[in-house]
């Protein structure tokens, strides 16, 4: 009996030729799980998982059985045969012999054609290739609903095909066939219009054709969807063919310029230095060579390999001994992240890790996408065909980890992590690899090489009891040796006596806390660091600068500089970025204990209060640099003690605030709770001038949450009224209008309460918008025109401007243009006077929508796209995108469909960057446009 398992379009199977039903939906699905997971078992609660989410039902198990029990029948011929399906502990597998499913004959297939491709054989590679991309009958697994666990490989499938498709355009060109490969190369890029290489292989078969400004037209083509869509200009490679198609250089058809395979002039070395001793771990070296070995025989799929295990077991320094090890393998680089996963607070986001990623590939920083997944996408087209090493240390998840994994090619991916990883197994591929102790002859050799064999050989007793008492953990038994050779008289029986009570030493070792080794370090510290490592423990992290060292430390910045040296040598400390220093999280609670235990109340005070002085002090001049037209707050006074640098201009400010918002975060969460609730309010006034002009409303809420609830706790009227009325603004973008209007009413009241007239105008302007929002025009205009008065009633050009343009928008959403163009022209004027560029932003926006109705196109758009330039200038990304659609409008109204397309994708990207649901009808009028 023969039997073929297809999954190269819609998923079917045939027994003898004879088609096989494969039953409802769910079962399909269990079978497509198996499938992808040849000869391999598959637990029941994942299949569970796959069919019903989070919240199976309870009769799941029993479910799954029903659903194989009717596989097994379908797969079984006759009845009594053997069957295919087997029960595993716990699950399920799916025994499929060599050439059975389709995706082996086609990986078969197309490694045979790239063979021949390689050895210079186009004849050869020529049927391979196009029987691989021939078994292709759709999207694999095609009218399947894929959950998360079929997602990872099917996608890495998807990324296989295409490369096939280009090799097979190779072949075809190599022999002379420019012509039969364009119509494949142009539905290929209709589908995946990013791939360059792609694009060279068509403007090359144009060229060949005589089509040389098809060719040029590709080009510009490719040069207009990477700007859109990514950012940036296309590849070198790209840009070299375009000039030798224009100045007539290629010669005989052969194949062009592989965007992505050569590897840049500079390759990226980002491994840290291997930390030296490495002992032991041959098991696990010989399968990480084994990875090597298997991505050096194949190009169509990305090798992982996931290092787990408990704290301090050593996952980072094998891996990076490893990498090390390897380099020569890897010669288009190596990239490292550190993903700072020991908690959900510290874990570095995958939109950051990718842009730092990025920038290591050589992508410009202002060309780099906003949204996660367009620069997952840019990122995966970059190394989909470079032969390169990637390090991704200390992750939390796999939902962390998953955006920077590549989708295709020759890269292997080493990801250590505390956590199992087990998903990334079950959906990516990856190899698990679990890190034990060290065996205790690799014990002794860690120690050998600290101390010195002579030390050890003389009290061997205490050498072995040091071993044993400290679990053979790499940590502990590195800390013990630090501390041991920090003090060469220091008999080693006396620390093998500290380590015999059985209770204190579990206290010590239980799941990786080292408490106990992290005292030793502790007392071989000179008295300055040891203080500063107790201090640091008062930070909430993630990181911290040596300023910020300094002021917890009270003393100059020079002098903080050799004690961070002293903690970074014994390890105590790390530099994970030019002047950042982060501690690990055990020695973080470990040195808050000891804080608590050896510094008085008043010091430990005095310290934080200088901490939150600096944070505050730095960020207020960064903010009046970023919001200058924005009422600023009265800050605490700057304590004498820190010494304050000026911040040089907004650029510098920016750089500051992207560095430190995410510490400036949790510094504002723990003054709110530790009694410095004033620092926290106007700590939050300062993140606002970052946070919601990027549209970053979530952290701006919580912010505002925490500041409010400091705020109530000390009775501080004025700060409970900006909070409110900055929360309504978060709440508003987020949605909750309810919320919204709740805290904009509260905020009115409490600044009528003080006599605020400034900002009872800001918040009546807010309320504008809010009622706007709701359909509440008239409400609306009503609160506008009383913004407006007290405006004047305060004295404030720049509020009164501000006014004017609210009651002028308003004038125009109730149908009065005329009154509305008039209101907005004065504003306009004023704001110009005072070169108030967000508020010409706005105005101009107004003025485009009044002129818009009143049939004034060209001149609607002209507003528009000035109000656009300002926007963006102002990093007003929200607004943008609001000014982008009605651009998008006018233009449509123009008979321009074109540019209307352009501005509501421009559109389209910033709302889904923001995660605003906006986006929905953006690309529902961008999509009716491109259909029509």
């Amino acid at each position: 009996m023969s039997i073929h398992f297809d999954l190269l379009g819609p998923l079917a199977v045939s027994l003898d030729g004879r088609p096989v039903p494969l039953g409802s939906t769910k079962q399909q699905l269990i079978l497509a799980a198996l499938l992808l997971r040849p000869s391999e078992s598959v637990t029941t609660g994942e299949l569970a998982s796959m069919l019903w989410g989070d919240q199976p039902p309870a009769s799941a198990a029993a479910n799954v059985r029903t659903y194989v029990r009717g596989l097994r029948l379908a797969l079984t011929d006759p009845p009594t045969a053997e069957q295919r399906i087997l029960t595993t502990p716990g699950g399920y597998l799916l025994r499929v012999e060599p050439g059975e499913r389709d995706v082996d004959r086609f990986d078969a297939a197309a490694a045979r054609g790239r063979a021949a491709l390689a050895a210079g054989d186009p004849v050869g590679a020529e049927p391979e290739l196009s029987a691989a991309v021939a078994m292709w009958r759709g999207p694999a697994l095609a009218g399947l609903p894929l959950p998360r666990l079929l997602t990872g490989r099917v996608t890495q499938l998807e990324e296989r095909r295409l490369l096939t498709e280009e090799d097979y355009a190779v072949a075809r060109l190599a022999l002379g066939e420019p012509a039969e490969v364009i119509p494949r190369l142009r539905a290929l890029l209709d589908r995946h219009p990013l791939r360059q290489r792609a694009w060279a292989q068509l403007m090359a078969s144009l060229y060949h054709i005589g089509d040389v400004s098809g060719a040029l037209a590709a080009f510009r083509q490719a040069r207009r969807v990477l700007a859109e869509q990514t950012g940036m200009d296309p590849g070198p490679e790209l840009v070299r063919l375009h000039d030798d198609i224009l100045h007539h250089r290629l010669g005989r058809v052969s194949a062009p310029p592989d965007p992505g395979r050569e590897p840049p002039q500079a390759p990226p070395r980002q491994l840290p230095l291997a930390r030296p001793g490495f002992v032991g771990r041959a098991a696990e070296l010989s399968l990480l060579d084994a990875v090597a070995d298997n991505a050096d025989a194949t190009s169509s799929s990305v090798d992982i390999v996931t290092v787990s295990g408990m704290a301090g077991v050593g996952k980072t320094t094998l891996a990076l001994h490893w990498a090390h090890r390897v380099i020569a393998r890897f010669p288009d680089g190596q990239l490292y992240v550190n993903l700072r996963g020991y908690a959900d607070a510290d874990a570095l986001s995958p939109a950051d890790a990718l842009v730092a990623l990025l920038e290591a590939l050589g992508v410009p920083t202002g060309r780099i996408p906003g949204s996660t997944d367009a620069r997952t996408g840019l990122y995966r087209s970059l190394l989909a065909s470079r032969r390169m090493l990637l390090v991704l240390d200390n992750a939390r998840d796999a939902e962390q980890v998953r955006p920077l994994l590549p989708g295709a090619g020759r890269c292997v991916v080493v990801v250590t992590s505390r956590d199992q990883l087990t998903s990334l197994v079950a959906a990516e591929g990856a190899r698990p690899l679990t890190l034990d102790v060290l065996t205790a002859t690799e014990s002794m050799s860690l120690l050998r090489g600290r101390l010195g064999a002579h030390r050890l050989a003389a009290e061997p007793a205490a050498t072995a009891e040091m071993i044993e008492a400290t679990g053979r953990l790499p940590l502990a038994l590195s800390m013990v040796a630090a501390r041991v050779a920090a003090k060469p008289t220091f008999p080693l029986e006396a620390v093998a006596a500290q380590l015999r009570p059985a209770e204190d030493r579990l206290g010590a070792l239980a799941d990786g806390d080292v408490r106990r080794v992290f005292s030793w370090s502790h007392r071989a510290l000179s008295p300055d660091a040891a203080r500063l490592l107790r201090l640091l423990g008062l930070h909430p992290g993630p990181d911290l600068t040596g300023d910020a060292a300094a002021a917890l430390l009270g003393c100059p910045r020079a002098a903080v500089t050799p004690l961070l040296h002293e903690l970074t040598r014994l390890h105590l400390l790390a530099e994970h970025l030019p002047e950042r220093y982060a501690l690990h999280d055990l020695l973080r609670s470990y040195a808050a204990e000891l804080a608590r235990a050896a510094e008085q109340p008043a010091a430990r005070g005095a310290a934080v209060s200088r901490m939150y002085d600096h944070y505050l002090h730095s960020a207020y001049p960064a903010a009046l640099l970023l919001q200058p037209t924005w009422t600023p707050v009265d800050p605490v006074p700057a304590l004498p003690s820190n010494v304050h640098s000026p911040m040089p201009d907004r650029a510098a400010a920016v750089a500051w605030f992207n560095a430190e918002h995410p510490v400036l975060l949790r510094v504002l969460r723990q003054a709110a709770e530790t009694g410095f609730e004033r620092y926290a309010c106007q700590l939050a006034w300062t993140l606002a001038a970052y946070l919601a002009p990027r549209g970053l409303f979530q952290e701006q809420l919580a912010a505002q949450q925490a500041a409010l609830t400091a705020a109530e706790r000390i009775g501080d009227v004025a700060a409970q009224a900006l909070a409110n009325r900055m929360l309504a603004r978060a709440l508003m973008r987020l949605g909750d209008h309810d919320a919204a209007e709740h805290r904009v009413q509260r905020a009115l009241a409490l600044y009528d309460q003080l006599g605020d007239l400034d900002g009872l105008a800001l918040t009546l302007r807010h309320y504008t918008e809010h009622c706007t929002a709701r359909g509440r025009l008239a409400e609306a205009l009503a609160h506008s025109v009383e913004a407006l008065r007290v405006s004047r009633l305060m004295g404030s050009r720049y509020a009164e401007a501000r006014a004017l343009n609210t009651k002028g928008y308003l004038h125009a959403l109730n149908g009065d243009y005329r009154q509305a163009v008039a209101d907005c022209t004065q504003a306009l004027d004023e704001q110009r006077q005072m070169d108030d560029r967000v508020g010409q932003a706005a105005t101009l926006d107004s003025l485009g929508f009044a002129h818009q109705r009143l049939g004034d196109l060209d001149r609607a758009v002209e507003c528009y796209e000035q109000s656009i330039e300002r926007f963006r200038d102002s990093a007003n990304r929200y607004h943008e995108a609001e000014t982008l659609t009605r651009l998008g409008e006018a233009r449509e109204a123009m008979a321009d469909p074109l540019a209307a397309a352009e501005a509501w994708r421009r559109a389209v990207r910033i709302y889904d960057d923001l995660g605003d649901p906006a986006a929905d009808e953006a690309r529902r009028r961008l999509t009716r446009v491109i259909a029509a």
